[in-house]
């Protein structure tokens, strides 16, 4: 009797197993899918348009908008007689010289940058701060969006996409172009995400023996968040359109490098800060 009742416990043992086996997951699926069905349920994912937007350090953002201005003729004065020219929206990547591309983004902003109402705002706390360290002088004057024009782009690595800077150029517009430039800022470029100034033409009335090219290349190294610079070894003069210049080496990307001018156009006093 014992061993008949032993016999028959092990069968429901095992009638059991078979019966979980099979209409066990059907059952707990459909547990779960009434948690899940019509109820509402956030997850958070990243944005799919940032996907090639990663936080670089400082000199490497520094080094990719250099490449990419540097396959462009810019801007430096009236006295350098060069012509901007801010690309053709039409082109490929393919078109584009070298691996490296400075495209303007007519979309705006993604969202995260400095908005369209934003950017003379951000641009002119960008100066009072490069006023307060000394590199621009108290003279130069803010802008507005009556007398300048702002414009969005994108500074490419087209090989490795997601090395990208976004920056703004303000400029003087061509409607002040005639006017009256005195301690007035010509053109900038600014960083996108948090407002620093990367580059810079400006009139001022400060000679050349006024401007402490040191002083100033330390102190927006240490604005901008660069490591220490080294001197530019090289005594040619005709690496600018003015004699009045020092350049300094930063560290790039790898082995790369980036050279920062710290330059004075006599006659015009005009103080700039350029990268190449």
């Amino acid at each position: 009797m014992r061993k008949t009742a032993r016999y028959f416990g092990v069968f429901l043992s095992v009638v059991l197993v078979i019966a979980v086996s099979i209409w066990g997951p059907e059952a707990l699926a459909k547990y779960k899918d009434k948690g899940i069905l019509n109820e509402p349920h956030i997850e958070l994912v990243e944005e799919a348009g940032e996907g090639y937007r990663y936080q670089m350090n400082a000199n490497e953002k520094l080094y990719i908008l250099s490449r990419c201005l540097g396959i462009q003729v810019l801007s430096e004065s009236e006295q350098s007689a060069l012509t901007f020219y801010a690309g053709n929206a039409n082109l490929g990547y393919e078109d584009l010289e070298g691996s490296y591309a400075f495209v303007r983004k007519y979309n705006g902003p993604s969202g995260k940058e400095i908005t369209d109402e934003q950017i003379y705002t951000s641009c002119n706390e960008g100066i009072a701060m490069l006023k307060e360290l000394n590199i621009l002088p108290e003279e130069v004057r803010d802008v507005n969006a009556a007398s300048y024009n702002a414009t969005l782009y994108s500074a490419i690595d087209v090989l490795e996409p997601r090395n990208n800077v976004a920056v703004w150029k303000v400029e003087l517009s061509n409607s002040q172009r005639n006017a009256d430039k005195q301690n007035r800022l010509i053109d900038a470029y600014i960083d996108a995400d948090d407002g620093k100034i990367y580059e810079f033409y400006a009139r001022t009335s400060l000679l050349w023996r006024d401007i402490d090219t040191d002083a100033i290349i330390e102190a927006w190294g240490n604005y901008m968040g660069l490591s220490a610079p080294t001197a530019y070894e090289s005594d040619n003069p005709l690496l600018e359109t003015t004699p009045y210049f020092k350049k300094y080496v930063f560290p790039g990307m790898g082995d790369d490098r980036t050279i920062v001018t710290v330059g004075y156009y006599e006659g015009i006093n005009e103080i700039f800060l350029k990268i190449s």
